[in-house]
């Protein structure tokens, strides 16, 4: 064998990466999000508001769960850039193409780490005459909250440590792993 064809490990079986969830924990946990979704928004009309890109699969997966009319639409907030803690700085990078005045707004949000980008998204939706606001979240890192967020519907309490996987990356890496692993080294 060359070196040219030497393999190096794929992103698949990454030895700085240890599984958290596996894919089937994972699409349990949606399936159960979706079916209590559906139970409290019967008789409505919810617009599933997606935040780009780290929760594109999950919202994906979810909207699939949910036995009920809904609308899809997408939001890309930034507080992170490329490094693995939030700025703290939060930045609409493409807003809503509708107008939500009135709407029921259900946001799915991959994680909830310091509380301050949701926060801000929030507040900025009830501030567009939402009917309601509330919030889905794959993942709760609740350890490095610095704004309370209240999480509606939740899959996972996770401890704090960066997490890639399922639509989460890091350096926009890893997002197409089926399961959800923890980087054991970050910076390598």
């Amino acid at each position: 064998m060359s070196s040219s064809s030497a393999r190096t490990p794929s992103e698949f079986t990454n030895p700085n990466l240890e599984t958290l969830f596996t894919a089937e924990q994972i699409q349990t946990r949606v399936t159960e999000l979706g079916a209590e979704i559906a139970r409290d928004y019967v008789g409505r009309n919810p617009l599933l508001l997606g935040v780009l890109k780290g929760a594109v699969i999950f919202t994906s997966d979810l909207v699939r769960a949910i036995d009920i009319p809904l609308g899809l639409e997408f939001i890309a907030i930034s507080s992170y850039g490329a490094a693995t803690r939030s700025s703290g700085e939060v930045r609409i990078v493409k807003d809503l193409d509708v107008p939500i005045e009135g709407r029921d707004i259900l946001v799915v949000e991959d994680i909830v780490d310091t509380g301050l980008t949701l926060s801000y998204l929030l507040a900025n939706l009830r501030a567009r005459g939402a009917r309601s606001v509330k919030l889905t979240a794959l993942l709760d890192k609740h350890e490095r909250r610095l704004r309370d967020v209240p999480i509606d519907y939740l899959g996972f309490k996770i401890p704090d440590a960066f997490v890639v996987g399922y639509g989460l990356d890091f350096a926009e890496r890893y997002r197409n792993l089926p399961y959800i692993g923890v980087v054991i080294n970050p910076e390598t």
